[in-house]
Formats: C-alpha cells, structure tokens, sequence
C-alpha cells in the first residue's frame, strides 16, 4: 500500500520563500513538537525567534539544535511558564528590556486532557495554560506588538473546538471536571479569544488568527490512555508530523491579506463551530477572564 498517497490527502503541503530579516517572533511551548518546527522555519527565513518555554534546560538544547541545524541563526531561549502569572510578568518584562520589536507572538504552548490540577493562581491546568495564560501574556505584550505594526498574533486551537462550551459556571471545573470537556472548552476559548482580539485591534496593525494544526504526533499525547497512545502509534502514518503541523502556523504567520479574526485549517480559512462564531460569548469571556486576572483591558 503507497502510504504516500494518504499522508499528501492529510497534511497539504505549504511552501513560501518569504524572508523575515530583521523581524523578531517569540513562540510559546518551542522546545518540541509544532512549537519547536515553527521556530526553525521562522529562523531559517532569518527572524530572530525567541523560544519561550517552561523547561529551560529543553529550551536551551532546542536552540542549540536549530542553530546546528541551520548554521547561522538568531535563536535565544526564555523562561515562560504559562501556569504561572508571576512568570509571565517576569517574562514581558525580559522582553520589553531586550527587545526593541515583535512581530509575531505564536501562542502555540499547550496541555491536553491531563488528570486535574491547578495553576499556581488556582486556575484548572488546561483552562488556565491554554486560555488564560496566552490571554495574559497578550495582553502584556499587546503595546510592544503595536509599536512593531504590521504584527500577528497567532493562536493555536483544534478541531477538537467543536465540541467545546463555555461553561461559564464552572469555568475552573471545580463541580465536576472530566480532561476532554476541559481540553475543548480552552480550544474554543482559543478561537472566541482571536475573534474578539481582532475586533479590538481593529486598525492597529496588529492582525489575528486562530489555527487547527491537524491530528499532529506530539508529546500532547502523553496525557492520554494508554488505549489512544497505541491508536496513535499504530496509525502514525496517517497523522501530521510536527513539520506538516506547522504549516498552518507559518502560512498564517507569512501570507498577506488574511481576514483578521479567521480561523485556519489545512493553509486556508475554514469554518468554524457555531459556537465559536457567537460574538457575545466572545465578549463575555474577555470580561470574565480579565476579572479572573485582575486586569483591565477593554
């Protein structure tokens, strides 16, 4: 069987010889998988990429394999732990002191259907990485991405949105928590998350995009059965490596003209669930999150 002919209907391939000299990109969760494709490509294309990721000792091995990879590239690793906001703050404040310009922010880090637990302000761990830590560090970073105008930011959702809700009574799963309505409900906070960011940026230079990578071989499996990780491993063939998850990311990040707000799939715009079309939910979201975080943002 030519599995070839599988692998080009999942993952269409992407290419673009855009150069990004002098631009500077900061990806979350860029020591493996996805992240740590995303960041190659952007520096092999000349952009000095900021890796910033929780493991510095994995950051750090990272760098040096993309730098041995390309030769002459512009990597550095940052701390950033998303769980944590007094991380987060400590990580803008590095980069307000060390860079002159962003051009891109690619929330790509991530956690998924893991057993609970709490970030260290109390948060339930997929809501609070997946959601609100990308939502804090945006906005901490947002007057920095406009003084760099034309900017992106860039979210990484899932497919897996369509089945989320908003449980905006639960939203900490403190009634009850089951890992996959967690994991859709922060994917779908992704996608309301850009729309809503969008709106606001509205003439700023600043655009925005939400991205499905695909079912894509990453160390986001870790959490799941035993029984899913040997679905995973016996049809791996027919899942996107982190290079081919990373094409969605890059297109967003390199092609012009894209409708700010979109949400992209397979290197185009797609649609998306009802439910992350309702721009009322979006809006309440923002409100909620910004008093979960203690900031103002309108």
């Amino acid at each position: 069987m030519n599995f070839n002919i599988f692998r080009n209907l999942i993952a269409k391939k992407w290419t673009s010889d855009v150069r990004l000299d002098g631009k500077t990109a900061i990806v979350t969760g860029a020591n493996t998988g996805i992240g740590k494709e995303t960041a190659r490509d952007l520096a092999k294309r000349g952009a000095r990429v900021i890796l910033a990721c929780r493991d510095m000792a994995k950051a750090e091995l990272a760098a040096s394999e993309i730098v041995k990879d390309i030769g002459i590239a512009n990597v550095v690793p940052y701390k950033l732990d998303l769980a944590d906001t007094k991380s987060i703050c400590e990580f803008a404040e590095h980069i307000y002191s060390s860079e002159a310009a962003v051009h891109f922010l690619i929330n790509n880090a991530g956690v998924a259907i893991c057993p609970y637990s709490t970030t260290a302000d109390g948060y339930e761990m997929q809501f609070g990485v997946n959601h609100l830590g990308h939502f804090f560090l945006t906005f901490l970073l947002l007057d920095l991405l406009k003084h760099s105008a034309p900017s992106r930011v860039i979210n990484l959702s899932s497919i897996a949105h369509s089945m989320g809700k908003i449980h905006f009574e639960d939203l900490n799963s403190e009634k009850s928590y089951h890992p996959v309505r967690a994991y859709v409900q922060s994917k779908l906070a992704n996608i309301l998350f850009t729309r809503e960011l969008a709106r606001k940026m509205e003439g700023t230079g600043v655009t925005v995009y939400a991205v499905d990578p695909g079912i894509v071989n990453t160390d986001v499996t870790r959490h799941m059965k035993s029984s899913l990780q040997m679905f995973v491993k016996a049809f791996s063939f027919l899942i996107r490596t982190p290079a081919e998850g990373a094409y969605t990311t890059l297109y967003c990040a390199l092609t012009p003209d894209l409708v700010s707000g979109g949400y992209y799939r397979n290197c185009a715009q797609a649609e998306c669930s009802r439910a992350a079309c309702d721009d009322r939910t979006a809006r309440n979201l923002w409100v909620v999150s910004c008093h979960l975080l203690g900031i103002r943002w309108r």
